[in-house]
């Protein structure tokens, strides 16, 4: 997955933030027996070519892409045209199930439950700053980012900071409240949960 910034801290900060949040597809695997590993990988050039480095040397694992749209989505989850034709990457190949997008920025995955982050970020915390639109994948990037830096401006803990925030955040926010307002995250549930019991 992209995220975690450049130092071996952020990616382990938020790799340990993401397991959290995907705890129950992580159980399943544990029961399943199917090794488990998340891999933050800093950029999301670096996410790309770790994806196919492992899809290469490891193509008996369910190896799987995690990236930010990084704007909206023409084709609704086809995310293989859409990093095609937002980042020219060749995917041809690779099984749509493989390839998986936060729409359009993961910090609209931590919105989507406004309690768990009022709870996190306490006093001063301004949640009516965040969008209260059912699904959340038609906000752009930089609406979601500054709804979430206004929410967030006058509390103790400060303006939300990707690298300092985004892992804790990950490992509070409900799942199941996340799936119904992001239907890329709900995506990824359903097809990861087909994928292990397989």
């Amino acid at each position: 997955m992209e995220g975690g910034g450049d130092s071996a801290e952020g990616k382990a900060h938020l790799r340990r933030g993401m397991s959290e949040f995907l705890r129950s597809l992580r159980e399943a695997a544990r029961q399943k027996r199917v090794p488990w590993k998340v891999v933050a990988c800093g950029s999301r050039n670096a996410a790309h070519d770790a994806f196919l480095n492992a899809v290469k040397t490891s193509p008996e694992a369910i190896n799987v892409l995690l990236v930010d749209s990084e704007g909206p989505v023409a084709i609704p989850l086809l995310p293989r045209a859409h990093l095609r034709q937002h980042d020219g990457w060749d995917l041809a190949g690779i099984g749509e199930d493989s390839i998986h997008l936060m729409i359009q920025t993961m910090e609209a995955w931590i919105i989507a439950d406004a309690a768990a982050v009022a709870t996190y970020y306490g006093q001063h915390f301004l949640k009516s700053a965040l969008p209260t639109a059912q699904n959340l994948e038609g906000i752009g990037k930089a609406s979601v980012v500054n709804a979430l830096a206004r929410a967030t401006a006058q509390t103790g803990k400060k303006e939300y900071h990707k690298i300092r925030d985004a892992a804790v955040l990950l490992a509070r926010i409900d799942p199941e409240i996340v799936r119904r307002r992001c239907p890329s995250c709900d995506r990824l549930f359903a097809v990861s949960a087909q994928a292990i019991e397989a």
